[in-house]
């Protein structure tokens, strides 16, 4: 195909999508922040620029050079965003078409249960309006509006996607690298001598593994590169999930379940986490990304032809990322990066 791609986070998510998107001859930069990481792409001959995602001018540059921009880093950075909506403007005032794909999460969908019960509201991506409705303040939404007003503003001259990723899990087998969700709640199990949860652990959230969700992103990017720009206008969502809910019980239960069995706590019944510990799970965020309800439903991608095929959640995380967290060392503090979900 040879459209150039600018690919911005190549981490957990991202590393899967580059794969793919080697493996469809695209031209493919990414943006890295250490040169170490540089030298290791370039060995793949992988071109790479070197900036962090607060070098706007560093981002804005390589996106007025780029067909395709897919931004997977974090869904929580509004300058590389507005850097990434004002290269795209460029581009638009020399009439070349630009495809946004960025990464939300479905903690935008969180409500303040904390694990008191399941909810009975489903999203679904055929129906925007159910997240249009969102208010401005829900996790995620900042970034997502400033992307939707460039969106506006662009109308038919850029293909802006929204992604929206449940709990991920799975392993890059590259680097070894996890997620997030439930690989923090089995360091803090592990931490305290018990399986930890949010509350009663009632709420739900949808599953999708890792590599699922970067096929979801390449189905995706398909549809637009062939989808008549007013056609993908009409809506920017996209869910991703592989047909599963789990409860935080559920999950607690099962990482009990296999702490217990390997001997490294004593008892695999769930407990509640005093909020005293939150600081150990997810901080002040510790009710929204391991306690609340975010249900929804992938109905486009799917009509696209898009299918789960990997490995479940339980049988990921007892195969795959407890035997990893299991040989790490070193005093676990609780997550304290941007969260992705």
């Amino acid at each position: 195909m040879g459209k150039s791609v600018f690919l911005i986070g190549p981490g957990f998510i991202g590393r899967e999508i580059l794969d793919l998107l080697i493996q469809e001859q695209y031209n493919v930069t990414v943006l890295v922040r250490r040169e170490s990481a540089a030298a290791e792409f370039q060995a793949q001959n992988i071109r790479s620029v070197l900036g962090s995602l607060d070098d706007q001018d560093i981002i804005q540059k390589q996106v007025a050079a780029s067909d395709i921009v897919i931004h997977t880093a974090t869904a929580d950075h509004l300058p590389s965003a507005e850097a990434v909506i004002a290269g795209i403007n460029k581009r638009a005032k020399n009439n070349q078409p630009t495809i946004y794909i960025h990464t939300s999460g479905a903690s935008l969908l969180a409500d303040e249960s904390a694990g008191a019960l399941k909810s009975d509201k489903i999203f679904d991506d055929e129906r925007p309006e159910q997240i249009d409705a969102l208010p401005d303040t829900a996790p995620h939404r900042q970034i997502d509006l400033a992307i939707l007003r460039g969106r506006q503003k662009l109308g038919s001259q850029a293909k802006i996607a929204l992604v929206i990723p449940p709990v991920i899990y799975g392993v890059n087998q590259c680097d070894g690298r996890l997620s997030i969700q439930l690989p923090t709640l089995a360091r803090y199990s592990l931490k305290h001598g018990y399986a930890g949860q949010i509350g009663d652990g009632r709420s739900v959230w949808n599953q999708i593994h890792v590599k699922d969700l970067a096929r979801g992103y390449m189905t995706i990017l398909h549809w637009l590169e062939r989808t008549p720009a007013e056609e993908a206008l009409k809506n920017p969502y996209w869910f991703c999930e592989n047909g599963l809910e789990l409860s935080w019980h559920e999950c607690a239960e099962e990482i009990g379940r296999v702490l217990h069995q390997a001997g490294r706590i004593s008892d695999p019944t769930p407990r509640t986490i005093p909020k005293s510990n939150y600081g150990d799970v997810f901080g002040e965020y510790s009710e929204v990304v391991v306690g609340s309800n975010s249900r929804n439903r992938a109905s486009r991608l799917r009509k696209l032809g898009w299918a789960p095929t990997e490995k479940s959640t339980f049988a990921s995380l007892v195969e795959d990322e407890i035997p990893l967290i299991l040989e790490e060392k070193g005093t676990f503090e609780g997550y304290k990066k941007a969260v992705a979900s």
